[in-house]
């Protein structure tokens, strides 16, 4: 089941605080939020809206799994592509005016505010699914808070108050621009605060099984993934471990076939929908090469990263070469779903939490790196540090949007710069601070 849109929101409003009059203007085709969460069946619809918003190419149909990948991949990927955007971010050098910088920041609140448009008609909605709705909802808001805060933001610090500047906080509906809309940054804790807030009730409302739309699981594996973020290896291990013992899940039986697939494969927790019909896969624009569906082969996989794998390692044997250019072969079908959250992940993020705690909750580290490298063609190991299960976490999770994210949490570096330089966080887009006087520029772009 493919997402299908019923409703738009767009006479609803987004978060933008433009002056601009024309941004005031509803479009013929919009319907206002009167009619549009006036009665169970339309305010479903309009969730549905929020999957297909998340599912834009500039959010999770791709770029913000790619450009994490080419924020922190200097030395392993090179960007070769025409478009300035993409660029700029894999050089470091990002402009107030980045393109895809701006389109992520306003499409994550076009995306939010759909989220809150929800959350304000839950009372039309029927009493059996009202749970479920608000968990979807909340699942949705909990996760584009996170990576909003990660991209735009100074790393969180473990042990530290984090009151440097996050992201603008907005939780109920923007329907009209006034005053009002210009909202302040929240600081990193708060913004984190919230994400665990959202990730949590709606762990505690969803369903163990819903479809192809957010389930107890996804809720849960997302706050596994925002723990092990805050270095809160208890909560992150024990999350991670919940997702794995459901049973819902098993590794796909060999490594290639946990892509390209055009249905959820049995590890995929959760996943953005795409097909011939709707839906975009900017991973195979931007990693693939024409024959595949791809634009031109803009990123290239350097010798650098092949040689982090063993020579009988399967995850090697699916990169592919033309030209004498190598590239990941993850991503060969444009109307392949996009994984966002799979097993594999969970198992790491357990193997890791328990050989930092010294615990063996659920298995111990060497159980679970074993499975990944099985799944590999590979031999079992005897025993695994924290360097071994780091590096097969770089292996396994490969250009699937954790680079930069895990350089920040490692407290590790890009060539030359920290792991909290300036370079490595975003601008808030130029026309937003032009139009907010009340969100303050991050430090290095004013």
């Amino acid at each position: 089941m493919k997402y299908s849109i019923l409703v738009t929101l767009l006479g609803l409003g987004m978060l933008s605080v433009s002056c601009s009059d024309e941004l005031q203007l509803q479009p013929s085709q919009s319907i206002g939020e009167d009619v549009a969460l006036g009665s169970d069946p339309t305010v479903k619809a309009v969730l549905i809206g929020a999957y297909d918003q998340l599912g834009d190419g500039d959010l999770y149909g791709g770029n913000n799994l790619r450009d994490a990948d080419l924020l922190g991949g200097t030395g392993e990927l090179l960007f070769v592509g025409t478009f300035n955007s993409p660029d700029e971010i894999a050089r470091k050098q990002i402009s107030t005016g980045n393109a895809d910088a701006e389109a992520t920041w306003l499409e994550s609140y076009e995306t939010i505010n759909i989220t809150n448009n929800v959350l304000s008609a839950l009372e039309v909605v029927d009493a059996d699914d009202r749970g479920r709705v608000e968990g979807e909802a909340r699942f949705i808001r909990g996760l584009i808070y996170f990576d909003l805060v990660r991209f735009y933001a100074l790393p969180y610090e473990s042990g530290q108050t984090n009151g440097q500047l996050g992201v603008p906080l907005v939780l109920t509906p923007t329907r009209g621009i006034s005053e009002e809309s210009n909202v302040s940054r929240a600081t990193v804790e708060e913004v984190y605060a919230q994400v665990i807030d959202d990730l949590t009730t709606a762990a505690d409302l969803l369903p163990t099984s819903n479809g192809v739309f957010a389930t107890k699981q996804a809720a849960t594996a997302l706050l596994a993934r925002v723990y092990l973020q805050m270095d809160r290896y208890a909560d992150a291990r024990d999350a991670a471990n919940a997702v794995i013992e459901s049973g819902f899940y098993s590794l796909a039986p060999n490594y290639a076939a946990a892509f390209m697939n055009g249905s959820n494969s049995t590890e995929d927790i959760f996943a953005i929908q795409v097909s011939a019909q709707d839906g975009v896969n900017n991973l195979t624009t931007f990693y693939s090469v024409p024959e595949f569906g791809g634009r031109d082969g803009d990123i290239e996989v350097l010798p650098s990263h092949l040689a982090l794998y063993e020579e009988d390692d399967a995850r090697l044997a699916l990169f592919f070469e033309r030209g004498g250019v190598n590239y990941t072969g993850k991503f060969n079908n444009q109307f392949a779903n996009i994984s966002l959250l799979r097993l594999a992940e969970m198992y790491l993020i357990r193997a890791e939490a328990n050989e930092r705690l010294g615990t063996d909750t659920g298995a111990t580290p060497v159980e679970d790196i074993n499975r990944l490298r099985n799944r590999a063609g590979l031999d079992d190991l005897d025993e695994v540090d924290l360097t071994y299960i780091l590096a097969e976490r770089r292996r396994e999770l490969a250009f699937e949007g954790f680079r930069i994210h895990d350089i920040k949490r490692l407290q590790g570096s890009v060539g030359n710069f920290a792991y909290n330089a300036n370079e490595l966080v975003y601008p808030i887009p130029a026309r937003e601070t032009v139009a907010n006087p009340n969100l303050q520029q991050n430090p290095g772009y004013n």
